[in-house]
């Protein structure tokens, strides 16, 4: 659940190396024609390109992300009873929803908490926290598993990419035609591409991505009480109730790296509910127990 927040928070960062990249190469030279006007089909063509290749790149990143990130340690060969169960709960979960093994890993983190992320269905990582291990019985920790391999058999990584991918393609061709106004309008720039552009348009990037975040925030809201539902069917909905009325209890919202949080069992909100990765646990409890 806290790889949702991965694809929100690095694809700000990305996009904003990209665009340095562009400028630096020239490539915003090719958006002016005759230096008089923006030719607006060749904005959109690199928008896109830039759009969805940073966030691809971000997707190609997550699991060395993450694992960077929280200092994850992958269960390579258990050498314990608790990683055993872990790896084996993880197997059969996996195999009931007909996606590849994913890698399973334990990070020091005193607070209850879990995520999933990866490429593709056959190319995960699903992590729990040492302070999930020892503050959950085994089946929450079986309902939370279940939550992130939900998660990854719904392609949630890979759908958040695709939407981040089109709101990156809107920002970037929007940043540079409030970038140009300011230059040409505003300024009085008459020749080329003027610092007026460079500045503005990079200014609005950023604040434009953060404005859009709200728009993936809520995508990755819905995808939480789908991974609900799915961690319900793999360990049972009075394990994931149980589950999620434990963190409501240990603290109401555990926090993770900003890099992985939207995809983490519990992740934390932003500075309003439009920023929130994750629906509040007390909506995400009553879904659950209404559902016949």
């Amino acid at each position: 659940m806290k790889s949702a927040f991965l694809l929100i928070a690095t694809n700000i960062a990305v996009m904003v190396v990209l665009g340095i990249v562009m400028r630096l190469l020239g490539v915003d030279s090719l958006l002016a024609e005759s230096g008089t006007g923006l030719n607006y089909q060749s904005l959109l063509i690199f928008a896109s390109i830039f759009g969805f290749g940073g966030a691809f790149i971000s997707l190609a990143i997550s699991k060395w992300m993450a694992k960077r990130s929280t200092g994850a340690q992958v269960i390579e060969t258990p050498t314990t009873p608790t990683e055993r169960w872990l790896v084996q709960t993880v197997q059969r979960q996996a195999e009931r929803a007909g996606i590849g093994m994913p890698e399973v890993a334990i990070f020091d983190a005193p607070e209850p908490n879990a995520f999933a992320t990866g490429m593709s269905r056959n190319d995960a990582l699903v992590a729990v926290s040492t302070g999930l291990l020892a503050n959950m019985t085994q089946d929450e920790i079986e309902a939370v598993l279940g939550h992130e391999v939900s998660h990854v058999a719904n392609g949630d990584m890979v759908t958040m990419t695709l939407i981040q991918g089109v709101v990156n393609t809107f920002v970037i061709f929007i940043s540079r035609i409030v970038g140009f106004f300011v230059d040409r309008v505003l300024l009085k720039n008459e020749e080329g591409l003027g610092i007026g552009y460079y500045l503005t348009s990079m200014a609005a990037e950023v604040v434009f991505g953060i404005l859009a975040s709200t728009i993936t925030a809520w995508f990755s809201r819905q995808r939480e009480f789908r991974a609900d539902i799915g961690g319900a069917e793999l360990a049972g909905r009075h394990k994931m109730v149980a589950a999620l009325q434990r963190l409501q209890q240990a603290s109401g919202e555990a926090h993770l790296p900003a890099e992985i949080q939207a995809l983490g069992i519990s992740g934390g909100g932003g500075l309003s509910d439009l920023f929130r990765s994750h629906p509040p646990l007390e909506v995400r409890i009553a879904a659950l127990q209404q559902r016949d």
